[in-house]
């Protein structure tokens, strides 16, 4: 796992894209040597370096969008062949309106189509191979537990839905008096030392999982096995590079307080309004047309009378309350007897908002808020004031994702599925509070690049 701009990328996948990336860009000229394998070439070998290139990141773009590269993806979103057959697709539509803009990249149709096919069967290929050894146990991380309790048998469970596991616990360090939820608790004593311990399994790294911070721990081992280059880190720092969350259960002010990031000053702030402005009006100027029929959707399917438009007041930077803008997608008196959680089968929602609410263009009116500076484009997803002062009252640390500006997309909108509860709202916020302390340019890129998935798959819909 490594960190770029304070967000962490598992290495692994970061591998399998300059793999596949390579592949892509090899296609092309496979493709051409068919082309031209009686023949001489009509391209000169830079007019075909660059079209491979430009090839090769429509393609690598198109597989982030879909998830491709994400650690997290478990068995149950896992389809390959869907997953990678829209990605082609949408990589396909990527190299036509660039070939639109720069005639001059555009090689022979027949090139094209033997490069599409060599990717597909190399990147099949390549899949293969990476699921096959990544998961070998020689390439997993060996992670020792210290702490027995209900902490630390819940870290047996943080990537065992994943299809490609980082680390491995080879065992747990059980303390003094300490209750124990794990199999095969190890005490140490005289005859068996952490550092024996460490040295037989072979550790890489050791977390500390223990369920009551006042058990006094084996410093003085802990001091020796990390001068001999063993890792040791804290249960918080742990789930926040595996997981990608800031975890509720073992937050703490200190922590907060001598963490890095919650940074929010110098050039940061106008960077991200700078490039909020530009995306709006990128995606006003390509998605206009959409908005229009979205407009002349709603007004017929409400016999010509009803409002477009839907104003409802949310809290957002700082507390402050404003008013955001979506397309109507319920009926008019669909809160006739207040505020309510949307639910999978809710009869309020009309014909038109089912449409709009599952490819998330309901939400494209919100970009007008993004201009005004009430919205982010990337952000935590404003809450109603209703909802936020009870979140505040029973969830900890719930205002601290006011300090950035909500976003139309997000951390927790890409990671979690739609919440319509307190639990899954309690859910969401590690994924939030991760966002509100990592967020740079590079996270909020990868987040909008990754909202394709959730769009394409209905992802958090509802």
């Amino acid at each position: 796992m490594i960190r770029i701009f304070r967000h962490y990328i598992s290495a692994a996948y970061l591998w399998l894209l300059l793999t596949e990336s390579l592949v892509f860009y090899v296609a092309m000229y496979c493709g051409a040597a068919v082309r031209f394998l009686y023949s001489a070439s009509w391209y000169s070998p830079s007019e075909l370096a660059a079209s491979a290139l430009v090839f090769s990141i429509a393609f690598i773009l198109s597989c982030s969008a879909l998830g491709l590269y994400r650690k997290t993806l478990d068995k149950e979103e896992y389809n390959i062949l869907q997953r990678i057959s829209v990605s082609f697709a949408i990589a396909v539509f990527i190299l036509a309106f660039t070939y639109y803009i720069i005639p001059g990249l555009m090689l022979a149709r027949s090139v094209l189509i033997s490069a599409i096919i060599f990717s597909f069967v190399g990147l099949l290929l390549t899949r293969y191979l990476f699921y096959r050894f990544v998961n070998l146990d020689n390439l997993k991380r060996r992670v020792l537990v210290i702490g027995c309790g209900q902490r630390a048998g819940e870290l047996s469970v943080v990537n065992s839905s994943y299809i490609y596991k980082g680390f491995e616990i080879v065992g747990y360090i059980t303390l003094e008096d300490e209750p124990i939820s794990v199999p095969h608790a190890i005490a140490l004593s005289d005859a068996i030392t952490l550092t024996d311990i460490v040295e037989a399994a072979n550790v890489d790294e050791i977390v500390i999982a223990v369920d009551d911070r006042r058990k006094k721990l084996p410093v003085e081992d802990l001091l020796d096995v990390k001068m001999s280059g063993v890792q040791v880190m804290d249960l918080q720092t742990f789930y926040e590079r595996e997981q990608r969350l800031v975890f509720l259960e073992a937050l703490s002010p200190s922590w907060l307080l001598f963490s890095d990031g919650f940074v929010n000053n110098g050039l940061r702030p106008i960077i991200k309004r700078s490039f909020d402005i530009f995306a709006s009006l990128i995606l006003l100027a390509v998605s206009w047309w959409l908005m229009l029929l979205t407009m002349l959707a709603i007004y017929i399917e409400s016999g010509f009378r009803a409002p477009i438009f839907y104003r409802q007041k949310r809290v957002g930077y700082r507390n402050v309350v404003f008013n955001v803008i979506k397309f109507r997608s319920m009926r008019v008196d669909a809160e006739k007897n207040g505020a309510q959680w949307a639910s999978q089968t809710d009869n309020r929602v009309t014909l038109v908002g089912k449409v709009i609410r599952k490819y998330r263009i309901d939400e494209l009116p919100q970009l007008l808020n993004v201009l005004k500076g009430d919205m982010s484009f990337v952000g935590p997803r404003p809450e109603r004031p209703e909802f936020v002062k009870g979140f505040e009252e029973n969830i900890p640390y719930y205002k601290e994702r006011h300090r950035v500006k909500p976003g139309i997309t997000g951390w927790a909108q890409l990671c979690y599925p739609y919440g319509a509860s307190e639990y899954d709202t309690r859910q969401k916020l590690q994924y939030d509070l991760y966002y509100v302390k990592n967020y740079s340019l590079f996270l909020d890129l990868t987040i909008m690049m990754s909202t394709v998935e959730v769009i394409l798959w209905g992802k958090g819909a509802r």
